[in-house]
Formats: C-alpha cells, structure tokens, sequence
C-alpha cells in the first residue's frame, strides 16, 4: 500500500519543509509530543494540499491545529461523515478546510486535508499528542520520533525504506532543506539516571537536587535523517506509582474529559525461571515479501530487512530448550512451511532447520499474512506445550485489523511475540497482535540491540507470569474511582501494566491523599503492593 507522509499535493509532491520544533514531556511512562512543522507553497499556482502522518500504535492525538500566514484553524472532533460533508462544502465556496481522519486500514496513520494554499502561503501545522512509552528488555522507556513524520529527503536510489514507502527527492545529507529543534523535559516520581540515544544530545541537565527532573536536548543543527530514538533509564522502576491529573476546565466535570484522572504504573520484578523446566510450542512465523528485501534504514550500509530478520530467527532458535516442539512458515503472496506439523526440538531437527534458515530469501511477493495464521491456530494443541508464536515482519500487510481480530480471537491459547524489522515498521499491527494476546513487541532497527532484544522476547515467552491482578481505592468521603482500563489478566516478565481510571465526585479543596492497594498472585502466591499518592492533581491538558 503506497503512502506518502508529510505535506503533499494531490498530485503527490512534496510541499516544500522549512523547519521542524519538537517540545517532549515525559512524565513517568507517558510522553506528551508537540510538533510543530512550517512549510511554504513555492509553487505560482493555488494547491491543495494533504498532511499525511504516522502514529506510534500507543499514541492519541488531542490537539491539531495549522496556520496559514497568521491564520490559525484549529481542529474540532466531529462524527467522520459530518465532517467530510463541510469539509466538502468549504472546498467548494473556495474556503481554506482543514479535514483530519485515522486511516480505515491502519490505526497508525492519519490524514488532514489542508485544504486551498495560495502561491507563497506559509503553514505552520502543530501537532500534539500523548503516547505511552514502551519498555526495553533492560528497562530503558524506549521513545522514537519517526523520520517518516516528514518528507524524508532519500541519501540514494535504494532507501525507499520506510514502511509507507515515501516518494522523496533525492538530496545529498548536507543539502537537507530543513533541521530539526527538539527540547526533552522528563520529570518523574522516579530518580531519573541517564539518557541515551541514536543522535548527539546535549548534556543531560538536572532541574532539582533529587534528580526526578531533567532536561536534555538534541545538538543543535541536527539533521533529521534518522529516526530519533531516546532511551530513558530510572531509578527502582520496580516501585508501583500512581499520578493524578485534572479534568480540562472547559467540558463538564462529569465528563470523560471534565473529571480528574489517575494512572497507575506497574512493574512487577518477577523472577526467572529455570530453563530447564520450560516448555512451549514455538512457531516461528517470518515476512518473506519482497519489501523485506529492502534496507534496514536509511544508511546504505545497513542490512537488509530479511537479513536482520533471519539473525534474530537463528539466535533464537539456537537458544530453544532441548524437549520443546517448533515449526517455521514464510509467507508472502502464499505461504510455506518447514516441517507438516511441529517437530521435537532435538540437535538434528534444529540443525536441519538452521540450514534452511540460512537460505531463506524475500522472494514470495505479496503480504498474505491471514491464511499461515489460520493454518497455525487450526493445528491441534501439543498437551503441555502452550502455542508461543513469534512474527518477524516489516508490518507492510494489507488488511491490519482483520490480522489483529484473528491474533485476538486465539489469545486464550497462545503468546505472540512480535517483530517489527526495518525503520518504519507498522506500529499499529506489530503491538497490537503483541498486546491482545499478551506477548511483546519489539522492534528492529539496526545492528545494536539485536540479541538482547530476541533474548528477552524468549524469556518473556518461557517465564513465569503474574496474574489475578485486581485494584482497590481507599479514597476520602465524596470521592470514587472507576475503572478506564479494561481488565489485565495477565503481565509477564519485564512487561509494565498502565491502568487508568476516573475519580468521580467533589476533589478535596486542601491536602490530602489517597491509597490504592493492587493484589496478584506470582508462583502460586498470593503478593499486595500498596501505594499513597497526593489527591492535589497537576493541571494538564493531556
């Protein structure tokens, strides 16, 4: 499916990029982006142009406005047909109209029609949205700024690399027409010990003496690419904590929005368990389409997407646990597989498997990833060996929601652990087929992190898990809570479980506080955490 990002006509060009200016909260595990993207019309004639952007699967925009020369539009939230028909009806008196949808096949992609731009028009499109950030097998909160939320300028013929394939001109890096200006303030109820990243960053600066505030920003003169990743590493991160915020001042108290909110995060330390007492069917489930012959990234150096993918399938099949069942499939525009049905994992069938790994080539076409799945959960169940299904793929699949429905409807009997292999890899089919089935996602972009990463994933998949996992509020008289989140059944190792939930009623005008006591049961036993938290709520918007 071809896409286009960044600000383009309907003929699909480009408009012209001047600037970028990113401001990021991190609060706890959340982070609060706010982008802001200026563009100008250097064409003789009027254009209509379309902002086309990608969204982490985690994310939920609730700000978009544009100006254009000084005039500002901000969106408003309407039902989609409604809208399209005054989108329609402003298009035709010749009106600027802004029209902003999620995509119908891919919750991760959105659009906005911006409508008529006059000859020399500047617009400035500000972007703001709220993502949870994920966790890395070591801890780190992972947050990435796609290079794909802008007309990537590509470094050759060949680095048409992202998931949404991008038509780009082809420019030389120090010829980029644009930098990016990124700000990072994080503040946390944890102490805050480092920040990493992929791209130079200024030193990190501490806003307060106990460390749970921090500033950092990204060299100035950065040219944007590259994804941006940053890694964000905290002090016993294992420590239940709870974060309250107020309503916004301009819905109605009752509501969704009007009323205060809280959010609990969860991290539960669980111990591993020994190796030699794991047990499991492992499909092994690999994207041999033709875009996973692509490269990795940008860089012209890097792998290909086929190649990383193939290490990562190796490193885990090495490590399987001698007694377990496994079976590998390709798919593309048809699917094989390796072996009828699953096969004992003994020296002779992995070697024999490992040889045909290594000959596996991108080389069958389309993204049919429905039917090997079908054909996965058809096989009859292996009697205690629980069904772990782990996916390698670009994400480039044609209907991702009817994948995802299909993951989901099988969760109560297998894990999937997915893989999403390239920059620009689909986030909204590569997490959601991890999330409801309960197993984890990580995602691949270049060489570092490639064993860890597969490593933990196989760990996740082979350890003991926590579950029964319930919540219940102490809070003063006139208050209560509800629950936003639907039930967690489930959190294996090194997975963080964010719950939110409604505080409904009258806040208390002075200070005070309120208790939340969370039960679950690890190994057979039964453990509680309880956790006090401030009821005074900071404002916010988010």
């Amino acid at each position: 499916m071809e896409q286009h990002c960044g600000l383009i006509t309907g003929n699909k060009e480009p408009v012209p990029l001047k600037s970028i200016s990113v401001t990021l909260s991190i609060n706890d595990f959340v982070a609060s982006v706010s982008a802001t993207l200026n563009y100008e019309n250097e064409e003789k004639v009027p254009l209509e142009a379309i902002f086309v952007f990608p969204m982490d699967e985690d994310s939920a925009v609730y700000s978009f406005e544009a100006s254009v020369d000084g005039k500002k539009i901000v969106a408003e939230l309407q039902e989609k047909m409604q809208a399209h028909s005054i989108y329609e009806d402003a298009l035709s008196q010749g009106h600027q109209a802004y029209l902003l949808e999620e995509d119908d096949y891919s919750s991760d992609v959105f659009s906005c029609n911006v409508g008529n731009l006059q000859p020399g028009a500047k617009v400035a499109v500000t972007l703001r949205y709220v993502q949870e950030l994920p966790l890395e097998t070591d801890g780190a909160l992972r947050y990435v700024l796609p290079a794909i939320l802008n007309p990537r300028y590509q470094l050759s013929e060949q680095s048409t690399n992202s998931c949404l394939n991008i038509k780009t001109p082809i420019v030389p890096l120090e010829d980029l027409p644009y930098t990016l200006n990124m700000v990072v303030t994080i503040t946390s109820q944890h102490v805050i010990e480092r920040v990493q990243s992929n791209c130079c960053l200024s030193p990190i600066q501490y806003l307060a003496d106990d460390k749970m505030s921090a500033q950092v920003s990204l060299a100035e003169g950065h040219k944007f690419d590259r994804d941006v990743e940053l890694l964000i590493y905290y002090n016993e991160v294992h420590s239940p904590s709870v974060a309250v915020e107020m309503g916004m001042q301009d819905m109605k108290p009752d509501s969704l929005m009007g009323a205060p909110s809280a959010m609990v995060s969860f991290y539960p330390d669980i111990p591993e368990v020994e190796a030699s007492k794991a047990c499991g069917e492992f499909v092994f489930l690999m994207d041999r389409s033709g875009s996973m012959g692509m490269h990795m990234n940008s860089q012209m150096d890097s792998q290909l997407r086929i190649e990383a993918a193939k290490e990562t399938l190796l490193l885990l099949l090495k490590s399987l646990p001698m007694g377990c069942y496994f079976n590998i499939y390709g798919f593309g525009s048809f699917y094989e597989k390796f072996f009828p049905e699953s096969v004992k994992y003994t020296q002779e069938t992995m070697e024999e498997a490992v040889k045909r790994v290594k000959d596996l080539e991108a080389d069958l076409g389309g993204t049919e990833i429905l039917r090997p799945l079908c054909d996965i959960y058809k096989a009859p169940s292996i009697l205690g060996h629980p069904l772990q299904l782990f996916v390698f793929t670009d994400g480039e699949v044609s209907d991702t929601f009817s994948v995802i429905k299909e993951v989901k409807l099988n969760s109560k009997r297998h894990r999937c652990f997915s893989f999403g292999i390239g920059e620009g890899a689909s986030t909204s089919l590569i997490k959601s087929i991890a999330r409801v089935s309960g197993g984890t996602a990580e995602f691949i972009t270049g060489k570092d992190r490639i064993q860890t990463k597969a490593l933990g994933s196989l760990k996740s998949a082979l350890n003991s898990s926590v579950g029964d996992i319930s919540l219940s509020w102490i809070l003063p008289p006139g208050l209560s809570a509800s629950m936003l989140s639907p039930e967690h059944a489930v959190i294996f190792r090194g997975q963080r479980l964010i719950i939110y939930a409604r505080l409904n009623g009258t806040m208390p005008q002075v200070e005070s506080s309120g208790e939340v006591c969370l039960k679950y049961t690890l190994q057979g036993k039964s453990l509680e955490n309880r956790v006090t938290f401030s009821l005074q709520p900071k404002a916010n918007k988010r």
